[in-house]
């Protein structure tokens, strides 16, 4: 049996594609959330995947899609630049420092990346570095920066 007979190929693609997706649609999405805020960060995330599924072949052959993707959906959105908003949502954690969101929303992309990723989400430097296409060391500096530039924000003591 081979995947070109009429009618085997398509559910073929597209259980291997659901698959992809739910290995790798809520690392992505956190990883654009923390670059562009909820909803853009969505909106990349919907972009990414939408250009994967119609580039099955060629990125079920790639090595690290998941790094690929997250640069398909940052440059689908950088033609709409727009100030990153993390949005307070009324179900939120009440324990959440007000202040945060805008706070991350003035940190530098990179920053934000790091910062959310590593303290938010619990990846590893080298997990992000892997995302980003940087080395772990990088992930640090931008890491430290950021917590920095959250603390004098914030007025919070280390």
């Amino acid at each position: 049996m081979t995947t070109s007979e009429p009618g085997i190929a398509e559910p073929l693609r597209q259980t291997g594609f659901e698959r992809f997706v739910r290995d790798v649609e809520p690392r992505l999405r956190r990883a654009l959330v923390a670059a562009y805020g909820g909803q853009r960060g969505r909106e990349a995330t919907a972009e990414a995947l939408s250009w994967a599924w119609e580039n099955w072949d060629r990125v079920r052959a790639m090595e690290y899609p998941h790094r690929y993707l997250f640069r398909v959906g940052r440059s689908r959105t950088r033609a709409r630049r727009q100030r990153v908003v993390f949005d307070v949502n009324d179900a939120a954690e009440r324990h959440v420092e007000p202040r945060l969101g805008p706070a991350l929303a003035r940190l530098s992309e990179r920053q934000r990346i790091a910062v959310v990723l590593v303290h938010g989400f619990g990846w590893t430097h080298r997990e992000v570095a892997e995302l980003t296409g940087s080395r772990p060391t990088t992930v640090q500096n931008h890491l430290e920066r950021g917590l920095r530039k959250l603390r004098t924000d914030l007025e919070a003591r280390p």
